[in-house]
């Protein structure tokens, strides 16, 4: 069962912080030290003091800690009076068209993987885990949310905030992607519960923020000493959760950079390659031509396109060939599993330690860097993937598989700073709130 219950959000002060538009800012994962120093230089407030804070080793998060501290004390931050569920918009743009999604932030009973309750679709590397950890001790908050997708086909969840949605935003800022952020508060405890009850029985599917969930585990198994009834605000993550069924959701790919093996020769590759795959050399497409027919060729099998150096190639899996992959059948069909069997571990010896480790693999989100990590000395080969559906990322959950990691990007990301949640073993959840 999905608990599902309000909370006082954590929210910036503007008449002392400022606008939203110079407090927000993308998730940490994603900040470079290029986009940091632009961040840093917009507010003294920016949220990215917080959420990726300066300091050698451990230090840094004692002074998140201690930045965390003084907005509070200092009135840049405050603690809402009222317990809310609070309505979450990003308007954004891409491919030419104009998008809004729509989900709502909330506190969601945490629950091991193992319940069947939140469920997790791609495997989680060490480094990461480990940083939000140490984070999220230090400050005693979860700073931003992980974004869960939940199936409401009659869309009854949002009928309930549809009210608040006629009136302006109480919070809204802009990140520098061009994404508006907007929020309102749903105070009204009968609706609340409405919303609570429609989600009782629902799965909830991790989109992104594995790190993140399995830290706020983490976190409450740690604090848990601490507490004083099983209702304590420690058992309780930071959750933002949309339809599947929302018009404004997009699922974009992360593309696999191959960099650093040994007598890697992508001649010598292509033989062993059409073992299990047809490959087709291409010549002369543009950027946006290679996509069409990787998109093409992905609607009636797994497929890929290469690129290394000037050269451009199309791979798709010859038919039976997925019977090679381990997993039930949803595996075998999956393009990111495919590539990362097939190709990473049994061509490549990119075993999974070393993908962890990003030792010989690293990642690019965007197809224009795709083509501009291909032709860089050092990179050997980039693979390009078609993005993985939201039907096939719940069929992995349902039979119980997790995909490679980074196998899925939702776009927006969320922005940080926009809501936190304090972590208190003394604060209490009361019953049907």
């Amino acid at each position: 069962m999905a608990e599902i219950v309000p909370f006082r959000g954590v929210v910036y002060e503007p008449a002392r912080a400022g606008p939203l538009d110079g407090l927000l800012a993308p998730p940490y994962d994603v900040v470079s030290a290029a986009e940091r120093g632009r961040l840093l230089a917009k507010s003294p407030h920016n949220f990215v003091r917080v959420d990726l804070p300066e300091g050698e080793g451990d230090a840094k998060y004692a002074n998140a800690a201690r930045e965390l501290s003084r907005w509070l004390e200092g009135g840049v931050l405050r603690r809402d009076e009222r317990q809310a569920l609070y309505r979450y918009h990003q308007r954004f743009s891409i491919g030419g068209s104009e998008l809004t999604r729509r989900g709502f932030v909330a506190r969601v009973r945490l629950r091991p993987y193992e319940d069947r309750v939140v469920l997790p679709h791609e495997r989680t590397l060490s480094g990461p885990r480990l940083d939000r950890l140490k984070l999220t001790r230090a400050t005693r908050a979860h700073l931003s949310q992980v974004f869960v997708l939940y199936s409401d086909p009659q869309r009854r969840v949002d009928a309930e905030f549809a009210a608040l949605e006629s009136a302006a935003p109480e919070l809204e800022g802009r990140t520098d992607d061009g994404t508006v952020h907007r929020v309102w508060r749903l105070t009204d405890p009968l609706a609340q519960r409405r919303v609570a009850a429609a989600l009782a029985d629902a799965k909830l599917y991790i989109a992104d923020g594995h790190h993140r969930y399995e830290t706020m585990l983490a976190v409450r198994d740690e604090l848990r000493p601490l507490a004083r009834s099983p209702r304590s605000s420690i058992e309780f993550g930071s959750l933002f959760l949309t339809g599947m069924e929302d018009p404004g959701l997009v699922v974009l790919p992360t593309h696999r950079v191959v960099h650093g093996l040994d007598g890697f020769e992508l001649d010598r590759f292509l033989p062993r390659l059409r073992e299990r795959f047809a490959v087709e050399e291409l010549r002369g497409v543009s950027p946006e031509q290679l996509r069409e027919r990787l998109a093409a060729a992905g609607r009636t099998s797994p497929a890929f396109a290469l690129l290394s150096g000037s050269r451009a190639l199309l791979a798709t899996l010859r038919p039976g060939q997925e019977a090679a992959v381990a997993g039930p059948s949803v595996l075998r069909r999956l393009d990111v599993a495919v590539l990362h069997t097939l190709i990473l571990e049994e061509l490549l010896g990119i075993d999974r330690s070393a993908q962890e480790r990003q030792t010989n693999l690293r990642y690019v989100k965007d197809l224009a860097g795709a083509f501009e990590e291909a032709r860089r000395q050092e990179v050997q080969v980039v693979f390009l993937l078609n993005p993985t559906g939201v039907t096939q990322l719940r069929a992995v959950a349902d039979a119980g598989e997790i995909m490679p990691q980074k196998s899925t990007y939702f776009y927006p990301k969320l922005a940080s700073g926009l809501l936190l949640n304090p972590i208190d073993p003394a604060e209490e959840v009361p019953e049907g709130s």
